[in-house]
């Protein structure tokens, strides 16, 4: 039986470390969205979140760790821009693809050379890695290609007793994933937007980032993805949106009430409660492709992919 823990309970971060340790599969909060956890180095339980998510083996998972210093651990021939955005964003919602370490199984990447990596800003998380000792393999904690968990009972809803333990730090403060950036290239590309906008990586980088092409090499760049069991369509504003309500039976509206903090954050926990309440069409606005707006914009988009 699936336990929930509190964070700020007695010994919550030790028992999730032993749990790690042990082989088990935990219920990760972040800041983004909460990650089912596997200790990196353990190929035995790697193989249990795919199994677990009915995740396909050659789709990478995200290596988390507590500290900037285990970086060279896990990474190696890491180029200045990407120390420079490390040096800045760390602990925090981004992730970068590097070449990887002789230390990280090609289970956590899919059989690549390369590895998606990122300390997160969740203090709970970073004591659990930290007490466990290695770092883990932490995708989201969800059903492959189902919306995201943004708390800890969408993690139970999901995978049930599939995970070993979740604990419970309450509703993620970002709500969409990390920005993903590809140092493995000649130029850094970006493979998927998330918590930190595109243009501060840019700035901070003092270059532009390119966009990918061929195949899936990080966590979400497949084009259907972070999907409701309700059918999910777009609008360009609200005024558009109403009218595709009045003309849709049984729909419901999504709208970022010019907040883009507050619809990240809420965004899969809407798109779960939608299908609680029986609803058969979300028709969800898109916000300015700006900032957080070009995230939320990304998962709406594959939301809706048929």
């Amino acid at each position: 039986m699936t336990s929930i823990v509190f964070s700020h309970s007695t010994g919550a971060a030790l028992r999730a470390a032993e749990v790690l340790n042990a082989g088990g599969l935990v219920g990760l909060p972040t800041e983004t969205v909460y990650g089912l956890a596997a200790r990196a180095d353990l190929d035995d339980s790697v193989r249990k979140i795919f199994r677990a998510k009915g995740r396909p083996a050659d789709h990478p998972l995200i290596l988390h760790i507590s500290s900037i210093t285990d970086l060279l651990r896990y990474a190696i021939n890491v180029p200045p821009e990407a120390l420079a955005l490390v040096e800045q964003c760390w602990p925090g919602p981004l992730t970068l693809l590097l070449h990887k370490s002789a230390e990280v199984s090609h289970l956590v990447t899919g059989g690549r050379d390369t590895v998606a990596i990122r300390v997160p800003a969740n203090d709970c998380a970073r004591n659990i890695i930290d007490l466990c000792g290695h770092g883990v393999a932490a995708p989201s904690a969800n059903v492959f290609g189902h919306v995201s968990p943004s708390t800890a009972q969408h993690v139970y809803d999901d995978l049930g007793d599939h995970v070993d333990l979740i604990i419970d730090d309450g509703d993620c403060t970002i709500g969409v994933e990390s920005t993903i950036v590809d140092f493995t290239t000649p130029q850094p590309q970006l493979l998927r937007p998330g918590g930190l906008a595109v243009e501060d990586l840019e700035l901070i980088m003092g270059q532009k980032l390119g966009m990918p092409s061929g195949e899936s090499r990080a966590s979400g760049m497949l084009a259907s993805h972070y999907a409701p069991k309700c059918t999910v369509v777009l609008a360009e504003n609200i005024a558009e949106a109403r009218a595709m309500h009045d003309a849709t039976p049984n729909s419901r509206v999504l709208d970022h009430w010019d907040k883009i903090p507050i619809y990240a954050a809420s965004l899969y926990t809407q798109m779960r409660q939608a299908d609680r309440d029986g609803i058969s069409t979300i028709i969800a606005v898109l916000p300015p492709k700006t900032g957080l707006g070009y995230a939320i914009g990304d998962r709406l988009s594959k939301a809706s992919f048929l």
